[in-house]
């Protein structure tokens, strides 16, 4: 252990810190040094049972604030991410690999914005309608279970949780295990707003032990996942026994289709960008470039002239542009499938299985390789910087290819005109289709077709999540 090390004893439980029952930790490492950064407790199926108990006995008192109040929590907690937007940086910089300067707009500045947005659309939201005879209401589910990842912990967990306890739900939030420090940071903003206790709880802990407890427990009237298609059938298959509502942010395998007329050298310049973001380590992330097979060579020269103005690097030195991978066991799992691409016969445009020069760190070089569309990296999602590109015969192949894979969460098209370019968009069996470099919309709906999940996040569409309809049919008046 290192004289920088954070160890963290508790979880936060009934609105305080409650020290651990187990003393088995959990280590978070820096991804850029591998050095031991933090520990956090390994939760116990107890722990999570009291969290949710917890929830349960502060949900009914919660539900009937007033909105106002509720929103001014939000506020509240916004304020004290913005105000620990250095601390916050700095740890997920460290534990997801994300160079800091970046890691400090999108990992923090995102989060931030969404804390006061989601109090926004609660104050402004219809909250009853007259529909005929009925009044129909709208009432939050009750206590919801948050499962998060590690690859943008703060936003999955603030996407969950901010919607969740507006709507006038309460939470129990398991966060990864291999990037938990901002989870933690959060929890003492929260903390400081001063929420009733039992609103938000915090236990730290592995899938097959908190998780489950979040997935099966008869009090738990909702579970909010994000990560692996693997992991999110888990929740679902436990969920259904006592028939949960489930909302899945899963994996992605999305494809940025280039069209014979398109700007190739902002298309591929971009699509190269929306790959490598966070290492690639984004299920939304465009690893699919599909190009015309006449203008193969063309786009291979654009993207290498692309790639070569990637700096690779620790995520605390400046000048990085890509860091590493958020762990060992990751960043080999992205080896791998180089390796396997390259014995399938992928062509290799750029990087490759080769380790960069680094002593210490968990690095991979920006990849790129030409396949085609029946390799195994045509179909695995690999998250990680690796981009492949595929050539088409015309458009018809172009749509085939594109929705042929069990995944549907991003993409892109690029063409002449916008026009052009959503007349493929509407043809592609996916939640999110960037027209021509259109930017991404905080307050558009984010989410998958297939096996990329089901349900939506962010503004109105992901706070709707988390309610319930109820209709009250009235007796008509006398005429």
């Amino acid at each position: 252990m290192t004289a920088s090390t954070t160890h963290y004893p508790s979880h936060y439980i009934n609105g305080q810190w409650v020290t651990a029952q187990s003393t088995e930790t959990l280590p978070v490492y820096d991804s850029s040094t591998e050095e031991l950064m933090a520990t956090v407790p390994s939760g116990t199926s107890a722990e999570a049972e009291a969290a949710v108990l917890a929830a349960r006995n502060a949900f009914d008192a919660w539900s009937a604030l007033p909105v106002e109040t509720r929103a001014a929590y939000l506020d509240k907690v916004a304020a004290g991410v913005k105000a620990r937007t250095d601390d916050l940086a700095l740890a997920i910089a460290r534990e997801v690999g994300m160079p800091l300067k970046m890691a400090r707009a999108v990992q923090v500045g995102g989060p931030a914005w969404h804390w006061g947005n989601f109090a926004k659309v609660a104050r402004n939201f219809e909250w009853e309608k007259t529909v005929g005879n009925s009044l129909v209401v709208r009432e939050a589910i009750g206590v919801v279970g948050c499962i998060t990842p590690w690859n943008f912990p703060l936003s999955q967990i603030t996407l969950k949780i901010a919607p969740a306890m507006v709507a006038g739900c309460t939470v129990v939030l398991k966060p990864s295990e291999i990037a938990p420090v901002n989870a933690m940071i959060l929890a003492e903003i929260i903390h400081e707003a001063g929420l009733p206790p039992g609103v938000f709880n915090l236990v730290n802990g592995l899938g097959p032990v908190v998780g489950e407890v979040l997935a099966t427990h008869p009090e738990v009237d909702m579970v909010s996942f994000t990560g692996s298609t693997r992991a999110g059938k888990r929740v679902s298959e436990l969920a259904s026994q006592s028939v949960k509502r489930v909302a899945l942010e899963l994996g992605g395998k999305s494809a940025s289709v280039i069209l014979e007329d398109a700007n190739f050298e902002t298309a591929v310049k971009t699509t190269v960008g929306a790959c490598m973001l966070n290492s690639g380590q984004t299920c939304s992330a465009h690893t699919r470039m599909l190009v015309p097979a006449g203008r193969y060579d063309e786009v291979k020269a654009l993207a290498q002239a692309v790639i070569a103005k990637f700096s690779i690097g620790p995520s605390l030195v400046e000048t990085s542009k890509l860091g590493p991978l958020v762990s060992a066991a990751q960043r080999d799992r992205v080896l791998g499938f180089i390796r396997t691409g390259i014995e399938e016969g992928a062509d290799v445009i750029a990087g490759g299985a080769e380790a960069p020069a680094f002593d210490k760190g968990y690095f991979v070089q920006p990849t790129i390789l030409g396949i085609k569309s029946t390799d195994t990296l045509a179909q695995e999602e690999i998250f990680g910087p690796v981009l492949v590109v595929i050539p088409y015969k015309d458009e018809e192949e172009a749509i085939a290819i594109a929705n042929s894979t069990i995944y549907g969460l991003g993409g892109a098209v690029w063409g002449a005109t916008d026009e052009s370019a959503i007349k493929v968009a509407r043809r592609i069996r996916t939640g999110q289709v960037d027209i021509n470099g259109g930017p991404f919309n905080a307050s558009a709906p984010f989410g998958g077709y297939k096996q990329s999940g089901n349900g939506r996040e962010n503004g109105i569409y992901g706070f709707e999540e988390f309610l319930e309809f109820k209709s009250l049919q009235l007796k008509p008046a006398a005429v």
